[in-house]
């Protein structure tokens, strides 16, 4: 699902647009946590992402969402209620980034480190 912000003529390749969605140090571990935890709320994934702001992590999720990749589902409760899960896309995406979280986990981490998920990480 491309978006606005997802120009195809903007990219020269596939990689260099999914390194697009996914550019930078959190939006990988924002896709790691919702695979970990669907619907998790707001509050709850900033915890489970050590050092994300809420600023970069409310404009990384919109991102997301707008690329395809995050489900944004509120309710309409009071007090209010939002939770996010990753779309099929994202689920797709998270597992072409296994690898990567797997070369990172024996080539830079070393072998004493067990992936956390079949996902990133």
């Amino acid at each position: 699902m491309a978006s606005e912000r997802m120009r195809p003529g903007r990219y020269t390749c596939g990689l260099d647009a999914a390194m697009g969605v996914v550019g930078g140090k959190w939006k990988v571990m924002v896709i790691w946590a919702l695979t970990a935890r669907p619907g998790i709320r707001f509050g709850e994934l900033q915890r489970e992402i050590p050092g994300i702001t809420v600023k970069v992590l409310a404009s990384h999720l919109k991102e997301l969402e707008e690329d395809g990749i995050v489900r944004r589902v509120a309710y309409a409760e009071v007090p209010p209620r939002v939770e996010y899960f990753l779309t099929d896309a994202g689920i797709r995406l998270n597992a072409a980034l296994a690898p990567l979280g797997a070369w990172g986990t024996e080539h830079i981490l070393g072998d004493t480190h067990a992936p956390r998920s079949a996902g990133v990480g």
